[in-house]
């Protein structure tokens, strides 16, 4: 199987390349992103994996981290500067999938050596990018399994390393469909990871149902829950002074929505808006190119819409203003903090939900969709705790929203619930550092001893 799967991947770099040139063109991603997902990255990396290898003989080169979009970079986050406060010297680089992923890096991974895309999944670019670098530890966010890489790292004695490493319910259900099929050329690729830090016991039981080996699964759970609040950012200090200064309320945000969730959010507005003639939305699609379409869905229902983009922050938030487009990248989560009542999207149609964890920083109860599969552990806890709430439809959305509004003490119990479940679960940075320190200095070992 896996080498028809070579053969597959190989007869695809050829008949693709045009098509990932042609998508990334449309996203907006600079030319470089094609050349690095080719294998060919920047000379600077080279260069830098060349020194680091030379500066720390005993680790023999850097630390390949990999993130595949926003919300592998956030939970990276605390990994990295773990990782840099136990080794100073150490050599970090941080590889993306999305051009969402990559400008989120750029803007928050400060402590990182380098920044690039991943290369694409063919045995010609993994191998271009492995010699490039010579990592001498890769650590993969979550569980993207690449069976190309995972078979290049092997052979170069390469560890790899799944951090925060989970399975939903529909990812497993969709293997077990399959397994008769897929089950054996799956439980090989597993065996080409040296450790699985999985997020849950179940998370850790789907793994080894997979095919990965009981003795390479642990669970030292979520990371998402070491992740440091963001402070806020200069637009939104100006928008919080713009706030005080027109007297809006209440301020609704509606954060990482999904194509098909606008409407929903709309109707639950209009009927916080019909309440509270001063309501102020900001509404922040999850996805770039999703931005001018949810610009449009509003404009057409009437709403006085502005885009963060095009404000200018040394003037004036227009005062008729009814919703605030997000239209930017890292901005939101420190938003929260100035929300009355939020909600967290992608949960209101199949897409899994996002992370939840960012209105609980700021003592926020978040209100969500029925659609949560990607953090259903991190949902149950918020649901069973009474410190956030689960809806259907957008006009249950808005009943909640103005029952949040009118409700001080609900709210504000709600909130306090959803902080304290935010700071109780801490603590997965070190158990994975911990686990990642034993694979990397046992690689060292085996090398100098070889």
């Amino acid at each position: 199987m896996y080498f028809f799967y070579r053969i597959l991947t190989a007869a695809g770099m050829f008949l693709l390349a045009p098509y990932f040139a042609l998508r990334g063109w449309r996203a907006g991603e600079p030319t470089r992103a094609l050349r690095e997902r080719l294998g060919s990255l920047p000379p600077e990396i080279a260069v830098r994996a060349a020194t680091a290898a030379a500066a720390t003989p005993t680790h023999n080169g850097p630390i390949w981290i990999h993130a595949v979009s926003v919300g592998e970079v956030l939970a990276a986050q605390p990994l990295i500067d773990g990782l840099k406060r136990r080794y100073p010297g150490a050599t970090i680089f941080v590889s993306t999938t999305t051009e969402t992923g990559q400008r989120l890096a750029r803007e928050r991974l400060q402590t990182a050596d380098g920044i690039f895309y991943f290369p694409l999944d063919w045995v010609v670019p993994v191998r271009r990018a492995l010699r490039a670098i010579k990592p001498s530890l890769v650590i993969v966010m979550e569980t993207e399994i690449w069976p190309n890489f995972l078979r290049e790292a092997r052979r170069a004695q390469i560890p790899v390393v799944f951090a925060n490493a989970r399975i939903s319910e529909k990812s497993f259900a969709r293997f077990k469909q399959w397994e008769f099929l897929i089950g054996p050329f799956f439980q090989r690729t597993m065996q080409d990871a040296e450790l699985f830090l999985a997020q849950s016991p179940e998370d850790s039981a789907r793994l080894q149902a997979m095919g990965a080996e009981q003795a390479r699964v642990s669970v030292a759970g979520n990371l998402k829950y070491d992740a440091a609040p963001p402070a806020i950012s200069r637009f939104g200090s100006w928008l919080e002074q713009q706030i005080r200064q027109q007297e809006r309320w209440p301020i609704l945000i509606a954060g990482s929505v999904v194509a098909g969730e606008e409407e929903a959010v709309l109707a639950a507005y209009d009927l916080v808006q019909r309440q509270w003639r001063r309501t102020l939305l900001i509404l922040a699609p999850r996805k770039p190119a999703q931005f001018d379409a949810a610009a449009a869905i509003p404009a057409a229902g009437g709403w006085k819409v502005v885009r963060r983009s095009e404000l200018d922050l040394t003037s004036t938030l227009d005062d008729s203003a009814d919703v605030l487009l997000l239209d930017s990248i890292g901005e939101l989560a420190g938003l929260y903090s100035l929300s009355d009542a939020t909600f967290v999207g992608g949960s209101l149609v199949a897409a899994g939900g996002h992370n939840i964890l960012e209105p609980a920083w700021f003592a926020r109860p978040p209100v969500f969709g029925g659609s949560m599969e990607n953090f259903k552990e991190m949902a149950d806890q918020f649901l069973d705790a009474h410190a956030g709430v689960q809806v259907s439809t957008g006009p249950g959305l808005g009943k909640v929203w103005i029952q949040l509004i009118q409700d001080n003490a609900m709210r504000e119990r709600m909130g306090a619930a959803a902080r304290e479940i935010s700071q109780r679960n801490r603590g997965a940075t070190e158990r994975s550092l911990d686990h990642i320190a034993a694979v990397w200095h046992s690689s060292s070992a085996k090398e100098h001893s070889a």
